[in-house]
């Protein structure tokens, strides 16, 4: 479950009466950073529905944007989404209207590509391009643009170098032909600049990304002032993507799962660890047959009856030592 990023909890403010946070004594009156949208009401998706729905008998699995952290149902998104291994993330529609600017990367970095848009300068036309190859071959031959998609490859390799450029346009939906600088002394500008020079499709769909897309937006000043505008930062945290989320989580369950005691045998000698499975079965064996008198009798375990237990168990224990090194000698 991936949670909501910035949510603190409301203990000890006024959404509870009498009740104070030990933690934080001096907590606001309102937490206002969290966003209590539908799911905190048991609602989910377009559709407003719970999840699972008694109701609904369509078998469909839910994903969750990583922008408003809702979830959604995949017949909800308006696109059919990809095999579940073929993206790590998805933006849904509404958050995609909010973040426009991401759909100047959608056609190169989605999962799968979006329909592109070409222009022909001299026809006046516009063609959607598609993804089978062959009709890819097609459109070249037909429209003789097999230059222009050289052309188009070597500015994605400029897209996938690391921007260093600081300035950064106004993110809005453009199509105006912008003349890239060709003198190398002369700054690059950012990833969004270039595609945006580039014409795309903008639709009323969700978009699914790969694992690695979050590492090619720019991050130019002029972006990074936009991300913060439209509360987005994030997008640019590797560690905030849903891969880094389970990886944690697995991490946190191996952990959970590793038994202290075979972590301290595995640091010792073969003798050091016989010698502590022997005492760690004698202190088992002993302490079950004290705690059993209590259990028959029905009385209560108090701390002194532990502690006189510890004091005997330590006693036998030395006397058993003494032995030992005085039959050995």
């Amino acid at each position: 479950v991936f949670l909501s990023r910035n949510f603190r909890c409301d203990c000890g403010n006024s959404k509870f009466k009498n009740l104070q946070c030990k933690l934080l004594p001096e907590k606001g009156k309102v937490n206002s950073g969290n966003k209590y949208n539908d799911n905190f009401y048991g609602l989910y998706c377009t559709c407003k529905r719970p999840y699972p729905d008694p109701e609904d008998e369509i078998p469909d699995e839910m994903i969750q944007c990583i922008v408003c952290e809702d979830w959604f149902h995949g017949r909800h998104l308006g696109a059919v989404p990809p095999e579940s291994g073929d993206f790590h993330e998805m933006v849904c529609q509404a958050c995609m209207n909010h973040c426009q600017f991401l759909w100047a990367y959608a056609p190169q970095l989605a999962v799968p590509a979006l329909t592109k848009v070409n222009s022909l300068d001299d026809e006046g036309i516009v063609l959607k391009v598609e993804e089978g190859e062959e009709q890819k071959t097609e459109i070249k031959k037909e429209s003789g643009v097999e230059h222009q998609e050289t052309k188009e490859e070597k500015q994605m390799e400029q897209f996938n170098e690391p921007s260093t450029s600081s300035a950064c346009p106004e993110v809005k939906r453009t199509f105006s032909s912008v003349h890239l600088p060709t003198d190398d002394s002369e700054a690059p500008v950012c990833k969004l600049k270039e595609l945006q020079s580039k014409q795309f499709l903008q639709k009323d769909t969700a978009t699914f990304w790969p694992s690695n897309w979050r590492s090619k937006l720019c991050t130019c000043e002029d972006c990074l002032k936009m991300y913060s505008e439209l509360e987005v930062q994030f997008l640019t945290d590797e560690c905030d993507t849903v891969l880094a989320y389970e990886n944690k989580g697995t991490s946190d369950q191996e952990t959970e799962r590793r038994d202290p005691l075979m972590d301290t045998l595995n640091s010792m000698n073969r003798v050091q660890q016989v010698e502590l499975i022997c005492e760690y079965n004698d202190l088992k064996t002993e302490l079950t047959d004290y705690l059993r008198r209590f259990a028959d009798e029905g009385t209560v375990v108090k701390r002194e009856d532990i502690q006189h237990f510890f004091e005997e168990f330590q006693s036998r224990k030395r006397r058993r030592t003494n032995r030992m090194q005085y039959y050995c000698s």
